[in-house]
């Protein structure tokens, strides 16, 4: 009832903001002016996967329209886990509550930027996704600019479904897949294809993984089999009143209180279906490596995910954990690809291990791995983290890392690529979208070729586009 109120509330702003789009005329762009831009993600959570995302997204903007044409500012929750990112951009502290928030702060800019990766769909949270496309409609309310850039789209409860085709339809939408763009074609909305922001990311190199990997225990000649849990049954959040008062006053509902009036799912069937979840991935792991040499880590890509990784660790006998609460965005990767494979339930543990070539498998709680997997052409190295033959099935796709590493390393090395290039394709797209509006922008520079769209590539990526020809990108797609 209160994820109803919030959609309710936020729509009720827009349409308002519709009729007195005149009284912010004075915030329009001016040639004097650099391009103001408030990109929207779920940052301040230490979540790596999103804070690498909006990384290489600055990185990008300040490549296409040049750093000095910018004044961009990054949506936190908690500027103090995001401190040091984003090139020390303005950080804009969002409140609990969105709706003022939007009203307020969205005509301070000349568009808005929204970037969570699961965007529309109804998996973690209502609230989250109103929020966001509460942001596009509000900017398109004062003729801003308004763009979801490299997200996902699936199943959306019927009320959040109704806000998005009715305020979503003025936005630049570029999605990761097809299956994103049909699930928003089913609403009327049209939408370009993209990919992910994170394939440019470039951590700490692997001396750094390395020299952890040894303090932890390592012994620098097993292989290191990386498990990247979370919490699946624990979502989504739901914004209650109701809970929220009652914790106030008795303090119920602590255990799944997530922030504010925000609460995870809980009850007793999401902690055996958390259990089963637990024990699946913890005795593959050990039926695995008594028969294969394996040095196993718990890598937490959220803090949330610490219960998860802790759990799975004790019962693997308390092998090392590593998570985003101890390392930046920067170290956690490095550890990744130092790795010699990788089981995931986090999709960004295996979008930013994929550039190391490390042969990766997921566990998946929604479509986004079932995706990738599928664009890899290796569906069968992912299972549903409600499976009830959970730890059989991936102890049969941890042998097929272990035997087939070659043949999977090759296709991830040409999905890296593909990739690359649709996100230069992305920047052209935002570029012509944002000179459309505002053709009075500085050009940042000529551009000679694709790479020009996209942040300067590691000398590690770069040698992979040169490995695997752009030329042949046509023929892998197929």
């Amino acid at each position: 009832m209160t994820d109803r109120l919030l959609v309710a509330w936020t729509s009720s702003l827009i349409e308002l903001a519709k009729l007195r789009r005149s009284r912010f005329e004075n915030g329009i762009w001016a040639p004097a002016k650099r391009l103001r831009l408030l990109l929207m993600a779920y940052n301040g959570a230490r979540n790596t996967g999103e804070d690498v995302r909006v990384e290489e997204m600055v990185r990008q903007f300040c490549r296409i329209f040049g750093k000095e044409n910018l004044d961009l500012s990054v949506l936190t929750f908690d500027p103090d886990r995001s401190r040091g990112y984003f090139e020390d951009l303005t950080q804009v502290k969002l409140p609990f509550v969105f709706p003022p928030f939007l009203w307020r702060e969205v005509p301070k800019y000349d568009g808005i930027v929204t970037c969570v990766g699961d965007m529309f769909q109804r998996t973690f949270a209502n609230a989250a996704t109103a929020l966001m496309i509460g942001a596009l409609g509000m900017a398109s309310a004062h003729n801003k600019l308004s763009v979801a850039y490299g997200v996902e789209a699936g199943d959306m409860d019927s009320y959040v479904a109704k806000m998005c085709q009715r305020h979503c339809s003025q936005s630049l939408i570029i999605l990761r897949n097809e299956e994103s763009r049909t699930a928003l074609q089913d609403l009327g909305i049209q939408s370009e294809l993209g990919t992910d922001t994170a394939w440019t990311f470039e951590p700490l190199g692997p001396k750094y993984g390395h020299k952890i990997l040894r303090d932890a225990g390592w012994d620098g000649i097993q292989p290191v089999l990386a498990i990247c849990p979370n919490r699946p049954f624990s979502w989504p959040v739901r914004a209650s009143l109701l809970k929220g008062a009652a914790r106030a006053v008795t303090g119920a509902y602590s255990e799944s209180h997530y922030r504010s009036i925000y609460f995870h799912n809980s009850g007793a069937k999401a902690e055996a279906a958390h259990r089963h979840y637990v024990m699946g991935v913890a005795n593959a792991v050990d039926k695995f490596r008594k028969h294969r040499r394996a040095f196993p880590i718990l890598v937490g890509m959220e803090r949330l995910d610490a219960d998860a990784c802790n759990r799975i660790s004790e019962r693997l006998g308390k092998v090392p954990v590593f998570t985003s609460d101890q390392y930046n965005m920067f170290q956690l990767v490095s550890i990744l690809r130092c790795c010699r494979s990788l089981i995931s339930s986090r999709y960004h543990a295996v979008v930013t291990s994929m550039p190391a070539l490390v042969p990766s498998a997921g566990v998946s709680m929604d479509r986004r791995i079932h995706n990738l997997m599928r664009e890899r052409g290796t569906p069968q190295l992912v299972v549903d983290v409600a499976d009830a033959d959970l730890e059989s099935k991936l102890l049969v796709i941890l042998e097929q890392l272990h035997t087939e590493r070659e043949a999977i390393s090759d296709g991830i090395g040409r999905t890296v690529v593909r990739n690359i290039q649709a996100m230069a394709q992305m920047g052209m797209q935002v570029e012509q979208w944002v000179l459309r509006r505002y053709p009075e922008l500085p050009r940042h520079r000529a551009k000679r070729g694709w790479q020009d769209y996209l942040p300067p590539l590691s000398i590690s990526l770069q040698d992979l586009v040169n490995k695997y020809d752009p030329k042949i990108g046509p023929q892998i797609a197929n």
